[in-house]
């Protein structure tokens, strides 16, 4: 259980680093503004608040993923809280995406699938 942990906390940061780059540093480009919905000319206006959101995501991915790195080394309960904290902060974010975007809701979904994971695999794995 705690490789799988580790795994889906992998494959939550890594999309997260994606995240990180359609946010802060391809905003305006054809591929993140069809992402996310927007003209030129909205992306253009809301490019800085996107570049401190990306940096957001990718520190929570630094977080988590320090956090697996840490957990896989020995250091359990630095690992586990840091994945916790990093991963629990996804998972909180696709949430409030989830209810406050009905739109968006298949977005929030995918970002929010490998947290959940992680959270599920890391608690059951100390549990055990």
């Amino acid at each position: 259980m705690a490789v799988t942990a580790t795994v889906f906390t992998t494959l939550a940061c890594l999309l997260h680093v994606f995240i990180f780059y359609m946010e802060s540093l391809a905003w305006a480009g054809p591929r993140a503004r069809t992402a996310f919905g927007m003209t030129a000319e909205q992306a253009r206006n809301t490019r800085e608040l996107a570049f401190n959101q990306g940096f957001y995501n990718l520190f929570l991915a630094v977080q988590a993923g320090v956090g697996a790195l840490s957990f896989l080394l020995g250091h359990r309960g630095i690992g586990a809280a840091l994945i916790f904290a990093g991963a629990g902060s996804m998972l909180a974010a696709a949430a409030v995406l989830f209810v406050s975007s009905p739109g968006k809701r298949g977005a929030a979904s995918k970002q929010g699938f490998f947290p959940a994971m992680a959270i599920a695999f890391l608690t059951a794995s100390l549990l055990t």
